[in-house]
């Protein structure tokens, strides 16, 4: 297992990638700009780990240790000492390549810089860098704590040390890691966003209404969360975010993200994270 990790950004997927290392015995440093955010994280984990001890998965001496394992810092050039870091910002490819940039600029020669992204190229990403053998996707599910993959995703120069690496780190975090080439939405999203995308259209089109959509795909395909549903506790801004990516970086229209999709998008209503999407919380 990986002595010291660096974590770039607080949200949900980086508070939960935080969690997972430091629960495994690895030094975490969690990253923000914004110290606020570095609280609620530290707070959000705090509140998963002692959920995890009430349910006797854990103990509470383990739980203290992993907080101990933990440090936050609003500064990148505390990443200097890491082995691995991962960056977990959101989708916006300027915003990733300036990070990796200065990251590159920080860190030592054999850090590993991984992306958490779920649709942007890692090789575009990489050539921001000086170390694009050392630069590969690390591609979280959520919930990070429960969600046992990891898609792994290789840039066009990421080597094989680089991929051993972090194929290795994910099966000591208790995750099965999976592989794939860096191609627009790797394979989880290329797969998962036109069925959301075309649940949409369904509900658009007056197909059938928003539960019936939903339960067939629970009942009848056996899924844990119908395709609307899960398009909210994505955030459907994220879902036209990456069939914009599916759409681009392939030519094909059938990644047009749904009218309905991009109206509720322009309207704010993003699912779990704003209380309403297609249901509301």
């Amino acid at each position: 297992m990986l002595a010291s990790v660096a974590v770039i950004g607080g949200g949900t997927m980086g508070n939960g990638i935080a969690q997972v290392f430091a629960c495994n015995g690895t030094d975490v440093k969690l990253v923000d700009i914004d110290a606020g955010v570095l609280e609620r994280a530290r707070s959000t984990i705090e509140t998963s780990l002692a959920r995890l001890v009430k349910k006797e998965r854990m103990s509470d001496a383990d739980a203290k240790a992993a907080l101990g394992r933990l440090a936050l810092t609003t500064s990148l050039d505390d990443c200097a000492d890491r082995e691995l870091v991962v960056e977990a910002v959101p989708e916006r490819l300027e915003l990733k390549t300036g990070i990796f940039a200065k990251l590159d600029a920080v860190v030592g020669d054999s850090c590993i810089l991984a992306s958490n992204t779920s649709s942007i190229s890692i090789t575009v990403i990489a050539a921001a860098t000086h170390r694009a053998d050392r630069v590969i996707g690390m591609h979280f599910m959520n919930p990070v704590p429960i969600m046992k993959l990891v898609e792994v995703i290789r840039g066009n120069d990421t080597s094989d040390a680089t991929t051993q690496t972090v194929t290795e780190a994910a099966k000591a975090l208790g995750k099965v890691p999976v592989t794939a080439q860096d191609y627009p939405g790797f394979i989880s999203n290329r797969v998962l966003m036109p069925m959301i995308n075309e649940a949409v259209y369904c509900l658009m089109e007056g197909v059938a209404d928003r539960e019936a959509i939903d339960q067939i795909m629970k009942l009848g395909m056996a899924h844990p969360m119908g395709p609307l549903a899960l398009a909210d506790f994505i955030g459907l801004d994220v879902c036209v975010e990456i069939l914009d990516v599916l759409k681009n970086g392939l030519g094909d229209d059938k990644y047009r993200a749904c009218p309905l999709l991009r109206r509720m998008v322009a309207a704010g209503h993003l699912g779990r994270k704003t209380g309403r999407g297609f249901y509301t919380y």
